[in-house]
């Protein structure tokens, strides 16, 4: 989450499905089951993989960016699928492969695609390492997940000014490209607060400090000099922490003096940092702006 490379390799190298017990989660690598199933935390999944095949060149790469999110998101066609007019959009994207090697492979199978069923294989397989509710998610891949992420695909495809959706409901890939642009370069953020700030914070119990510590470390690396809100993406802190151990066993523990929490009515989950614990912090950065 603070570092951006690593979480864009997480999302775009190569797997390791593995688990010590039923516990551990760790062959979801950094995909819960809530992106996966419900498609959930997406919008900060594809602007990262967006970030990291935008930049690096002498200017952002608008192209390329875009067609590595086709290629990670790409799903076979079914067999008795005809073929689409050019105006159509189409969910296989075999033909990006030379490019984008580790994204799809040739027959069109992208690296969201794989790893889910990697996941789900990995699960079947090994059901005295899993839990029965991940049983249960495994079942439900099988199942119908296919058809649901070729109609997903579809979807992110759809212009942002089309007059025939209603696209404020929905993540495309238009609206990656422009996060893209904006957010720039994946950046490596410091994890260590600075001492007042961690003196502050040593007063929270001991099973929540470091996720405290954690939230706002994140909260500074995305404001500039001021206390504004900031988008608390659930999904990608369970992805973090493990499972869904954020959101299930942590989020309504945090102490509400300190983590100030909001939801909006387009069901963005949104906090800021108390600015008593940070208000030193924003000075420094104030001082060191009038500086220069």
């Amino acid at each position: 989450m603070l570092n951006e490379p690593q979480e864009f390799l997480s999302y775009t190298g190569i797997p390791v499905y593995s688990a010590v017990n039923k516990q551990d989660y760790s062959y979801l690598g950094r995909i819960p089951f809530a992106a996966i199933l419900d498609f959930e935390g997406f919008p900060r999944i594809l602007s990262i993989i967006a970030r990291g095949y935008m930049h690096g060149g002498s200017s952002p790469d608008i192209d390329r960016a875009y067609k590595a999110l086709c290629a990670w998101c790409s799903i076979p066609d079914k067999k008795e699928t005809a073929a689409r007019e050019e105006w159509q959009y189409k969910s296989d994207f075999h033909q990006l492969h030379g490019e984008f090697p580790e994204l799809v492979t040739e027959d069109g199978k992208g690296w969201f695609y794989r790893h889910v069923h990697g996941v789900a294989d990995y699960i079947l397989s090994n059901p005295n390492k899993t839990s029965k509710s991940a049983y249960r998610n495994a079942v439900s891949i099988k199942n119908g997940f296919d058809r649901e992420w070729r109609n997903k695909v579809i979807q992110f495809q759809i212009p942002i000014f089309s007059e025939n959706t209603k696209g404020a409901w929905i993540v495309r890939f238009d609206d990656m490209i422009a996060d893209a642009l904006e957010l720039g370069e994946l950046k490596v953020y410091p994890e260590t607060l600075p001492y007042d700030i961690s003196e502050k914070l040593s007063a929270v119990s001991d099973d929540l400090r470091d996720t405290v510590s954690y939230l706002a470390a994140y909260y500074l690396a995305n404001i500039d000099d001021e206390p504004e809100w900031v988008v608390l993406p659930v999904v990608s802190f369970d992805a973090y922490f493990g499972g869904t151990t954020f959101s299930k066993k942590i989020l309504s523990k945090l102490p509400k003096d300190i983590i100030i929490r909001d939801r909006t009515g387009y069901g963005v989950s949104r906090y800021k940092v108390a600015e008593d614990i940070i208000q030193s912090e924003l000075y420094r950065r104030k001082l060191s702006r009038l500086k220069k």
